[in-house]
């Protein structure tokens, strides 16, 4: 992934960031964060590309002038696509207990839930509306796309309650959206994924056929990959509630190559249905996590006005 400022200690540590109780002053934190990173990386050309504006130039109408850019970066810029406004965007968070897990202070639902919040903030931001709904082995809050006083701050309040449930079901969020959204938007989901896929196909592939944009989101922990057990030990699974004993030296080769097994189906899945998949650790910094789908993106829609024969803007 690349490193967004030129600037060293221009990102915030993850664990600095979750010693602020709010979920809302954290989000807004990252994002501000995000531009003021920007601004300084050599990455600020591109910071206007990606979320599809254009530099001002004489002769253009300044009625179109984004003033919100212009207070963060002291330059004009215009949308290029007005009609990519008011986008309808809508989050899928998973609240299950494998979420709980966290081997450096950092669990991956606290951690989730601050990158949930930052996408939302940020895409609140820029006048699309955003829905949530939270899930475990079923369906627990779904707050419809919104963009108006107060429904952000419900929609982080949301985020905020501990994770519930047990097991995770993939299936049980795209059943239910799908059964209640009929207009298509961009679609965020965020889980460990740490669950059979054999299924998962099949509900990104209604999403997608019915022309939602999807983005996953995997956060993992720094010591899943590898199984960076210190030594061996009684390990508890969260979602089974079984205790088993295993010796990290004996037990990492096998689970090493199940999991990477796991990571290439997912990888499959997504490629073939053209879901933007993006894996986070809980150590990284949350400006990569929204530079690399903002950039995604970016690339995305260049590839769709060539295919269409569109224009740059």
């Amino acid at each position: 992934m690349a490193t967004l400022a030129a600037a060293p200690g221009a990102l915030i540590d993850p664990r600095a960031l979750m010693t602020i109780r709010s979920l809302e002053l954290r989000a807004r934190a990252v994002v501000e964060g995000f531009w003021s990173g920007l601004h300084r990386s050599p990455y600020h050309g591109f910071s206007v590309e990606f979320t599809e504006y254009r530099q001002y130039t004489p002769g253009d109408d300044p009625r179109h002038v984004d003033w919100r850019v212009f207070a963060r970066s002291d330059r004009f810029y215009l949308r290029k696509y007005e009609d990519e406004t008011n986008l309808r965007v809508h989050v899928l968070a998973d609240r299950s207990r494998s979420m709980e897990y966290g081997s450096a202070g950092i669990t991956k639902a606290a951690y989730a839930a601050t990158l949930a919040a930052t996408l939302a903030y940020f895409l609140h931001q820029q006048g699309d509306a955003v829905g949530l709904t939270t899930f475990d082995e079923q369906v627990r809050d779904h707050l419809p796309p919104r963009h108006r006083a107060g429904h952000l701050r419900q929609l982080l309040h949301t985020l905020e309650r501990p994770a519930a449930g047990r097991a995770t079901d993939l299936s049980a969020p795209f059943q239910h959206f799908s059964r209640l959204t009929a207009k298509r938007g961009l679609v965020l989901v965020l889980s460990d994924f740490l669950a059979p896929l054999e299924r998962l196909g099949r509900d990104l592939l209604t999403l997608t056929a019915a022309g939602h944009e999807v983005a996953a989101f995997r956060v993992l922990d720094p010591a899943e990959p590898a199984l960076g057990l210190g030594g061996p030990a009684l390990v508890e699974d969260v979602e089974s509630g079984r205790t088993v004993y295993i010796d990290p030296a004996q037990a990492r080769e096998g689970y090493g190559r199940r999991f990477a097994q796991h990571r290439e189906e997912l990888r499959g899945i997504t490629a073939r249905l053209g879901v933007m998949l993006h894996e986070v650790r809980t150590d990284e910094p949350l400006e990569l996590a929204l530079f690399s789908f903002l950039q995604a993106r970016a690339r995305r829609g260049r590839l769709v006005r060539r295919a269409t024969g569109g224009g740059s803007g």
